[in-house]
């Protein structure tokens, strides 16, 4: 019989808790009710008892090791796992952006991780410094060993904002400097938010007296929520707006385009931006260096120009050009380059070459390791072309958690991921895009169009997303 759970209001019963039963004690709305109607139409079907055994290990306790924890606890019947994770505290991370818009507070997106581990999970409280797959052991950062039959990369990734020439992580929240990403999951604090919160209203004091000239930034690596930069560049912009004043907003990004999905990005150029008229985008610009107390950021702008005509080609030759581009500022929100966390990236388990060098090497469907069948990935740290949000971390669990059973049991792996990546961009106070996309393009999980903006997106991502995520997905029920 499964021991119970720390917390005594996730006792064993709570866990065979329906998406109905949860429904009603939630009271969530139809449009939840939609999300979670959502949620069972994939084909995945996982074995709710099944005999197979194994020592499993999961590195990560955010939200992708807590799900895969949760959904292997409950389809096993008699379950060996232990979870290697430092952080005793854990972050509802889509929250720093409320945080940011003085929405929420710190205390709003925190609890215990230890309310969502079971007695019978062996939890080390340590993070993997080593992983060795051809042993089938990973070395803690303490030098324990710790073998297994399978193992589960929930590991998140890492910023870099050192790779930002005269930038520090301690040097944000000085000198007009901002950045919503800054946490410390091992610590379970989030100063990112409430330092942005801070940064709005300096930048709202600023701009009763002046102009002030804003930037905000995306980076030329994959992020953590693509759609995170334009939330924090709209949502800063129109908490001035709602007070009459204005400032000059500028948006550097790496990118040719202000979103990758066609829908999204027409209504961003067509009706976000010309509500605002005060924004320029500088496309192909990545951040490389800041003079913090000069206030001047430094950006490399690559593009192409022709060249020679080719006779046999019948083409011109297309020369890229890189210009280091000197950018004044009064304040400025960067998102730091993001990388898988060292211990991934030096290991064999990482990609070994190609643009996803250092992330974890799995199939783009199965969320299987390439060449070591024995390991799985869930979340950010997956090298794969889409899936770096929670809700991709959500649709990760049911997918890998039956192909890992599979495996466990000698079966083929044969459940896929289709790519399901979702972000509610946020384009001003009260309204949302609910972009949904995957591998072949939009995917709206609801009949209404991909781009438009609705009051009922913020709802639903204000109110009801958040005690779904700590109900309903860290208990493995969606």
């Amino acid at each position: 019989m499964k021991k119970r759970f720390n917390n005594p209001e996730l006792k064993t019963p709570s866990v065979n808790l329906s998406r109905r039963e949860a429904l009603k004690l939630m009271g969530i709305s139809p449009i939840a009710a939609g999300v979670l109607a959502s949620a069972g139409s994939s084909s995945v079907t996982e074995a709710r008892a099944s005999g197979a055994k194994g020592k499993i290990v999961i590195v990560g306790g955010g939200a992708g090791g807590i799900m895969a924890m949760a959904r292997l606890h409950r389809a096993l019947s008699d379950p060996d796992i232990t979870l290697i994770a430092p952080n005793e505290k854990h972050l509802y991370q889509p929250g720093q952006v409320f945080m940011a818009a003085g929405e929420y507070t710190y205390d709003d997106i925190v609890k215990e991780n230890r309310e969502f581990i079971p007695d019978d999970v062996n939890w080390i409280k340590d993070e993997v410094k080593t992983f060795d797959p051809d042993n089938n052991r990973v070395i803690t950062r303490a030098g324990e060993e710790v073998f297994y039959d399978y193992l589960v990369v929930a590991t998140g990734l890492q910023y870099h904002y050192e790779w930002i020439e005269g930038l520090g992580a301690d040097m944000i929240g000085q000198n007009g400097i901002s950045s919503v990403y800054l946490n410390d999951p091992e610590k379970g604090t989030a100063d990112g938010g409430s330092l942005t919160w801070e940064w709005f209203n300096a930048l709202k004091a600023a701009a009763k007296t002046g102009n002030p000239k804003v930037i905000c930034t995306q980076p030329g690596t994959p992020i953590k929520c693509g759609g995170a930069p334009q939330k924090i560049l709209y949502l800063s912009d129109d908490f001035l707006k709602r007070d009459g004043l204005s400032a000059e907003f500028t948006f550097a990004t790496n990118g040719g385009s202000l979103f990758g999905v066609p829908e999204v990005n027409k209504t961003l150029v067509e009706e976000v931006q010309p509500r605002y008229g005060n924004i320029t985008n500088k496309f192909g610009h990545n951040l490389v260096a800041i003079d913090a107390a000069g206030k001047v950021a430094t950006f490399e702008h690559k593009y192409e120009v022709q060249g020679e005509y080719d006779e046999d080609l019948e083409e011109y030759d297309m020369i890229t050009k890189v210009d280091r581009v000197e950018m004044p500022y009064d304040f400025i929100h960067i998102v730091p380059p993001m990388s898988a966390p060292d211990a991934v990236a030096s290991s064999p388990l990482g990609w070994q070459k190609g643009s996803a060098k250092g992330w974890l090497e799995v199939d783009r469907y199965t969320l299987q390791h390439l060449r070591y069948p024995n390991v799985f990935g869930i979340g950010d740290v997956c090298g794969i072309p889409l899936g770096k949000t929670g809700g991709s971390a959500r649709h990760h669990g049911p997918i890998m958690v039956a192909n890992l059973l599979a495996q466990m049991e000698g079966k083929e792996p044969k459940e896929k991921f289709d790519g399901y990546t979702v972000c509610p961009l946020k384009t001003q106070y009260g309204k949302i895009i609910l972009a949904e996309f995957d591998y072949d393009g939009a995917a709206p999980s609801f009949p209404l169009a991909v781009g438009e903006q609705r009051w009922a997106w913020w709802a639903f991502d204000l109110y009801m997303l958040k005690p779904m995520y700590w109900y309903l997905m860290m208990r493995g029920l969606m």
